[in-house]
């Protein structure tokens, strides 16, 4: 038995698929090991650490002067003149706000423990996006602001990871890669297998990705949902 199918027999997945448990946990890696993951099913960051504003990336989230944000967007900058600083947009994540603000990087902020959690995708209904807690059953209603990272790579059914602050919810966490058909898209030049000529590409959840020109309609690619970048055919 590989290591995957070891770990995936030892969980608790009801009636769903083995091919659905083992993507799962390919597609998680987290900094922890595997066994501690699927064996606490929620996660914790453990005690609360500083973190450099430079080590600032998308989804790393913080407190500071008595709130708490998720980067949503991070830029260095380095000016000709000057010292160099982080351009950021923050969302506030007990009030939804997004702000922008600059850190200069070796400025300590203190890490904000969170927990996630392993969900499963259900459905939408308007603005709200329904997933499932795989232990309990329960259903929890999300609002577009606090999924639509990730949502534009998510089909229903998919699992994906729900970030908790002192039990609200606040962030939606997509698999790093996703299988995706292409629905529309201009027809590719037969026989033409160039990779660095690129056209815009939509796929099955509505997201537009730019793919070499040899993708046509009804392929399966894969995506790197961090980055929203094409990795191959399927």
């Amino acid at each position: 038995m590989r290591p995957n199918e070891k770990i995936a027999s030892e969980l608790d997945f009801g009636h769903y698929e083995w091919e659905n448990k083992l993507k799962f946990i390919e597609n998680y890696k987290f900094s922890i090991s595997m066994e501690q993951q699927f064996t606490n099913k929620s996660l914790y960051n453990g005690t609360q650490e500083m973190i450099s504003a430079g080590d600032l990336r998308k989804g790393t989230t913080f407190e500071q002067d008595g709130q708490v944000y998720t980067v949503v967007d991070f830029l260095h900058v380095k000016p000709g003149k000057g010292a160099a600083f982080v351009r950021t947009k923050l969302r506030n994540v007990i009030t939804g706000a997004v702000t922008e603000t600059t850190f200069n990087p070796t400025a300590k902020l203190q890490e904000a423990v969170i927990e996630r959690k392993e969900m499963q995708y259900l459905y939408s209904d308007g603005q709200l996006y329904y997933f499932m807690d795989q232990e309990t059953f329960e259903q929890i209603p999300l609002e577009y602001e606090k999924v639509q990272d990730a949502i534009k790579f998510l089909k229903e059914n998919m699992f994906a990871i729900i970030k908790f602050y002192k039990g609200e919810a606040f962030s939606v966490e997509a698999p790093n890669f996703v299988e995706l058909q292409v629905t529309h898209t201009e027809p590719g030049v037969k026989g033409n297998t160039a990779t660095n000529v690129l056209k815009p590409a939509t796929v099955e959840t509505g997201a537009v990705v730019s793919v070499p020109i040899f993708v046509n309609e009804g392929e399966t690619i894969r995506i790197d949902t961090r980055t929203g970048e094409y990795m191959e055919r399927v």
